[in-house]
């Protein structure tokens, strides 16, 4: 599968800074209520920590329109696996909406000097909002096809929390979406609750 969604779902699909090898849709497969996509800021730094855009790449400035498009893909991809992973249909509307971004072309890719003289990555002819919708949800779509990369979704089990990710950790015994974040609130949690219990006993 497209490696921008998969990085995304290793780290958690987080939607903001803080999210390591793809902050991505792979930050990108986190669902509504916690959406992450607050702003253009946010969604620059999760297309770049992604992998969608080249570090080298210039970014404009990504407007609200950008921010809500992003935001109903990411939806509408949740909502996809998340039916994929209970054994029901997927929504018909969703998977028109995916495919139908999925058919656009997305941007080129072409191979340019930096400062050092080095051969870094660009994308070619500008960054337009349709052509990254369109990697995105290819991305989706081999996520969706692909068996073995459906196996290893998991619902993060922190409290409240509703983010998707990719268990890819030895033995497939992760068990939130992030360690630092759902991971040592649980921590936290456990502990205070020795604490009152220890207390209690007293």
């Amino acid at each position: 599968m497209g490696e921008g969604l998969r990085e995304g779902l290793r780290e958690g699909g987080r939607g903001g800074a803080g999210q390591g090898s793809g902050e991505g849709l792979r930050e990108g497969l986190r669902e509504g209520l916690r959406e992450g996509l607050r702003d253009g800021d946010a969604l620059r730094l999760w297309l770049v920590g992604a992998g969608l855009v080249p570090d080298h790449t210039p970014l404009r400035r990504l407007g609200p329109d950008w921010v809500e498009a992003f935001r109903a893909l990411r939806h509408d991809v949740g909502t996809l696996v998340r039916a994929e992973l209970a054994g029901t249909g997927p929504e018909e509307e969703a998977l028109a909406r995916v495919n139908a971004a999925a058919a656009g072309p997305p941007p080129g890719v072409c191979a340019v000097r930096n400062q050092e003289g080095h051969l870094v990555r660009e994308l070619c002819g500008g960054v337009e909002c349709a052509g990254m919708l369109a990697t995105v949800a290819r991305d989706a779509v081999e996520l969706l096809t692909d068996p073995g990369d459906l196996a290893l979704i998991r619902s993060c089990e922190g409290d409240g929390c509703a983010r998707l990710y990719l268990d890819t950790s030895r033995g497939r015994r992760r068990r939130w979406c992030s360690s630092e974040l759902c991971g040592n609130r649980e921590r936290v949690a456990r502990h205070r609750r020795r604490v009152r219990e220890v207390a209690g006993a007293g």
